[in-house]
């Protein structure tokens, strides 16, 4: 008996979803069919090309062993950097369990290019809240920023169609700028996320004009969602969180940076001491979670996107402003879905919590979450906390009320918890 996707979708009624949503859902997954089979392409390039990177390094039994103290010679964690840099098409790549957040991670980047003196351009706007205090932009004396290192900041915005500006930041360049910034995810912001063709057009500009320029990218929620990275299209160095993207819903902490090799020695020299760089850091057993996630991360990214997708159609049949729309091309695994109103945006949260596998009986609240301006409500029922290939959806609170919603190792989930959404 050949089964259908509206018979499979009747499965979620019993979850309290009605008919009317059901059959917007299965509306939704009739126009998405398509992209989901560009989102495969993606998925089966990227895992061949990662399945690669461990057969070329001969990664072994042996490599998921323990080190403990100064963790000095730990062949294990080596290798997992060589199949990182493999993979990103970089010169090295510093993976530790010591940085435990992709802040941590963006800011040791900074650090190893940028001396008294130099100037840092961003050409995506202002960068994610959490980076606020290292560059000095922050409220309140901050001794410990760039800024009061003599290093100054100027940025540049994208255009209104979100590509970046290229006339503006020939502009902004002058000899001091030593370092050009860009993220890549959207961040709590209304633009798209950048693709790594925007990338490599921002490359090429400003090396045109000054060569020795340093292209660094925060490439968080970004990893995977292409066939290429941004260290494979003009970027010197890229800087990530392991519970997000590349560690595959299985990493429990972690980040990694990667790309020229004196400058990712760099950040190391800056995590541990000038000494001893990258020498240091036992990895107590978890060389193995470390390597597994990787290897599971482009399938996990597929599915993030695909619920992404789906939650974009679905919302835009119901009337709903979301970005990206669902035929369009993703640079990030974040989607958003603006609601105009503050109790709206409370509800939808709320109902992704509900569908969590973790606390699905908490009712999320906005609070006033270290490193923000404004209260933040999070939707966040994870195996790991603040693990965004695990199905969480945050925003701040503030007009126009825009959900950012990321994450889902099982599409299924993603799918329950926005139809119980809508129907709410």
């Amino acid at each position: 008996m050949t089964i259908n996707g509206s018979d499979i979708l009747r499965n979620y009624g019993a979850f309290g979803v009605g008919e009317r949503v059901l059959g917007l859902a299965s509306e939704a997954e009739a126009a998405v069919a398509g992209t989901y089979e560009n989102i495969r392409d993606i998925v089966t390039y990227n895992q061949l090309k990662v399945l690669d990177a461990f057969r070329q390094e001969k990664f072994s039994d042996v490599h998921m062993g323990q080190t403990t103290g100064y963790g000095y010679d730990d062949i294990g964690r080596e290798k997992i950097e060589s199949i990182f840099a493999r993979v990103f098409g970089a010169e090295k790549a510093y993976v530790r369990l010591q940085i435990s957040s992709g802040t941590q991670a963006i800011a040791a980047m900074l650090w190893a290019v940028l001396r008294p003196g130099d100037e840092m351009l961003s050409v995506t706007g202002r960068p994610y809240d959490t980076l606020m205090s290292t560059i000095g932009l922050g409220s309140g004396e901050n001794d410990m920023s760039l800024a009061s290192y003599g290093i100054s900041y100027k940025e540049v915005e994208l255009l209104s169609s979100g590509e970046p500006d290229l006339e503006a930041i020939k502009a902004a360049m002058t000899d001091k700028t030593k370092m050009v910034f860009i993220q890549k995810s959207r961040g709590y912001s209304g633009r798209r996320a950048l693709l790594c063709s925007d990338i490599k057009k921002i490359a090429d500009c400003v090396k045109q004009i000054k060569p020795d320029v340093i292209v660094a990218v925060d490439n968080c929620y970004g990893e995977f969602t292409e066939k290429t990275e941004p260290t494979q299209n003009g970027a010197d160095l890229i800087a990530g969180s392991l519970i997000k993207n590349p560690g595959g819903g299985i990493a429990k902490t972690g980040g990694y940076i990667a790309g020229r090799a004196d400058l990712v020695e760099n950040a190391a020299r800056h995590l541990t001491t000038a000494g001893l760089g990258s020498e240091v850091g036992p990895t107590l057993g978890l060389n193995g979670m470390i390597a597994r996630g990787l290897f599971t991360a482009p399938q996990c990214v597929g599915e993030c996107l695909a619920g992404a997708v789906f939650a974009a159609k679905l919302f835009e049949l119901a009337g709903y402003v979301t970005s990206p729309s669902a035929d369009e091309p993703r640079g990030d695994i974040v989607q958003t879905l603006t609601f105009g109103e503050p109790e709206k945006m409370k509800k939808f949260v709320g109902a992704i919590q509900s569908c969590a596998p973790v606390d699905s009986f908490v009712t999320p609240e906005p609070w006033d979450m270290p490193g923000y301006q404004d209260q933040v409500i999070m939707a966040a029922g994870a195996f790991v906390q603040g693990a965004t290939t695990e199905l969480s959806c945050d925003g701040p609170m503030k007009p126009p009320y825009i959900a950012y919603m990321q994450g889902g190792l099982a599409r299924e989930q993603v799918k329950l918890a926005c139809m119980l959404a809508l129907e709410d």
